[in-house]
């Protein structure tokens, strides 16, 4: 039995999860969960009270995650589609960096659409198979193709889930074009919010004005 100290040490060190949020993560039932601690498939950790408790070496070792048995993505993004130009360049870079560097690439991912938008479908499909371990290795031109902004929450996320993310630092692979666009896109949304503020202390401002009256 795990004591309390170390469980304390733990929480520090990893993530906690109960029974139901552990069976959610990797996507089997508590009855199932139960199962495998009876027969010794995945032993659950206990808290000094009896409680089951899983943590990030238990999803470790459901996966059976070991370096060298994940996938090494590279991920290669352009903003609009007439960049398709760009992202052929972007791609065949990489594809002269992994070979010069001896690296074995098994999925080699293509996106065009904003480094500002989060809701990219191969994007999201790469930080999903991070968190499910799926994934050691995600490489990149350059920082901004994966995101505009957020680059060191998502290598924090990466890092706790034991993948890498290198940058092979090629700045000349990040079109100038798309950050003047990111930039106008950013003064455009802050205008409208200044804008909707303005309206709404109008609104405020008349609606004292009647109730005084």
């Amino acid at each position: 039995m795990i004591s309390y100290a170390n469980m304390c040490i733990l929480m520090y060190m990893n993530s906690i999860y109960k029974p139901h949020e552990f069976g959610a993560k990797i996507g089997k039932s508590v009855d199932t969960l139960r199962r495998w601690d009876r027969n010794g498939i995945l032993k659950a950790k206990r808290t000094p009270t009896g409680h089951r408790f899983y943590d990030d070496d238990d999803l470790t070792a459901y996966y059976g995650i070991k370096k060298g048995n994940r996938k090494t993505v590279v991920y290669c993004r352009v903003s609009s589609h007439g960049q398709k130009d760009d992202l052929k360049s972007q791609v065949e870079a990489m594809e002269i960096f992994c070979r010069a560097a001896g690296t074995p690439v098994d999925e080699w991912v293509q996106e065009i659409g904003g480094g500002m938008n989060f809701k990219r479908k191969k994007f999201l499909k790469i930080m999903d198979e991070i968190s499910s371990g799926e994934v050691g290795k995600v490489m990149i031109a350059h920082k901004d193709r994966l995101a505009r902004f957020g680059f060191d929450f998502i290598s924090h996320m990466a890092n706790k889930n034991g993948c890498e993310i290198v940058i092979v630092n090629q700045e000349s692979l990040s079109p100038q074009q798309e950050m003047v666009e990111d930039l106008m896109t950013i003064v455009h949304t802050f205008s409208c919010r200044l804008y909707g503020l303005r309206s709404y202390k109008k609104k405020i401002r008349e609606a004292a004005e009647n109730e005084s009256n």
